[in-house]
C-alpha cells in the first residue's frame, strides 16, 4: 500500500469529523466527483445521516474512483441545491493552502490575526485545508474574511465562496497520480466569533469572487462584471505575476466545476486567451488594458 495511505489510519474518522462540525439536524451537501468519467453526484441530507454507517459505506464505495467532498455550511430546510441563496447558517471559515503549506501553517500559528484552527486537513503532501468553527457570522462577512486570509497567508483564491466544498478525512484523494489518504488533525475545540479574527478586510482582492445575484432576478447592472469576465481578469493577473498556467487552469476549473459542462475546456480556453493577450501586449510594448470579454463555451 502507498505509505501516504498507511500513515493516516489513526486520523479523525469521517463520521467523527461530520458530527463534530455540524448539528445532527443540519442539512449539508455531500459531493462525489469522478474526474475521469466527468460525473458529479451531490446528495443533500442531514449531518446525522451523512455520518451513518450506511451513508459512509456508500461514500467508501464511490471513493474507489471518485473524490469525496462536503459543504462546510448548513443549508436551508427546503434546499435542493448548494447556491448562496441555499445557505442557512455559516458554520465554518476555511483556507485552502495549495502552495508552501508548512510555511503557511507556521504563519497562521504565529500571526495573532486568526485564532487557532479547529482542524487541519492534509489533502496531499504539504497541501492543507484549514478549518475554523464559527457562529454569528453573516455570509458576506465570512467570504470577506476568507479572501483576507488568502491575502495574508496565501492559499487558493477560488476557495473563498461560502458554498465551497472541502475534502473529508479518511477518504482517498484521487486527483493526482499518487493516491493520498486525507488526514485531519483536531486542534482547538471552541467555536469562534467575528471579533476573534483581526484581519484587515478593506480593499482585499477577490479575483474569483462570484457576486451575489441582484434582487428581482435582474442581470448585472452596468459596470459590473460577469463571472466569465472575472475569470478572464484573474487569469491575466495570475499569468502576469508568473503563476504556472496549469495551476491557473486548475483554479478556474475547480471554481467553475459546478456551472460549466466541461470546466477544464473552459478554463484552458480562458487561460489561452489571456496568454495570447499578454504576449500581444508585450510584443507591442503596451501596458495591459482592462477589457470586458465574456469567454463562451
Amino acid at each position: 500500500m502507498n505509505s501516504s495511505l498507511e500513515s493516516k489510519r489513526d486520523s479523525l474518522s469521517a463520521s467523527e469529523y461530520i458530527l463534530q462540525n455540524f448539528e445532527p439536524s443540519d442539512r449539508i451537501a455531500v459531493l462525489v466527483r469522478d474526474r475521469r468519467a466527468g460525473e458529479t453526484i451531490q446528495r443533500i441530507t442531514t449531518a446525522k445521516n451523512a455520518a451513518s454507517p450506511e451513508f459512509q459505506a456508500w461514500l467508501r464505495h464511490k471513493n474507489i474512483c471518485s473524490d469525496v467532498y462536503i459543504g462546510m455550511n448548513a443549508l436551508k430546510r427546503d434546499a435542493q441545491s448548494r447556491t448562496k441563496e441555499d445557505i442557512e447558517t455559516i458554520r465554518h471559515l476555511y483556507l485552502d493552502v495549495d502552495h508552501n503549506g508548512p510555511l503557511a501553517l507556521e504563519a497562521i500559528e504565529n500571526s495573532g490575526l486568526v485564532p487557532r484552527p479547529n482542524y487541519v486537513l492534509e489533502t496531499s503532501p504539504e497541501k492543507y485545508q484549514v478549518v475554523w468553527k464559527v457562529e454569528g457570522i453573516a455570509q458576506d462577512q465570512a467570504e470577506t474574511l476568507q479572501r483576507a486570509m488568502v491575502s495574508e497567508f496565501g492559499g487558493d483564491p477560488a476557495a473563498t465562496d461560502s458554498t465551497r466544498v472541502l475534502r473529508v478525512p479518511n477518504f482517498v484523494n484521487r486527483k493526482y497520480e499518487t493516491q493520498h489518504l486525507v488526514g485531519a488533525r483536531a486542534e482547538a475545540t471552541q467555536t469562534y466569533h467575528l471579533e476573534d479574527f483581526r484581519l484587515r478586510t478593506d480593499a482585499h482582492d477577490g479575483p474569483l469572487h462570484r457576486e451575489a445575484p441582484n434582487e428581482g432576478g435582474r442581470g448585472n447592472p452596468p459596470g459590473d462584471l460577469s463571472q466569465s469576465e472575472r475569470d478572464w481578469a484573474f487569469a491575466k493577473r495570475a499569468l502576469a505575476r508568473g503563476d504556472d498556467p496549469e495551476e491557473v487552469i486548475r483554479r478556474i476549473a475547480d471554481y467553475r466545476g459546478d456551472d460549466k459542462h466541461d470546466p477544464i475546456y473552459y478554463a484552458r480556453l480562458t487561460v489561452a486567451k489571456a496568454q495570447a493577450r499578454l504576449e500581444k501586449n508585450i510584443d507591442h510594448g503596451q501596458p495591459e488594458i482592462a477589457e470586458r470579454i465574456d469567454v463562451k463555451h
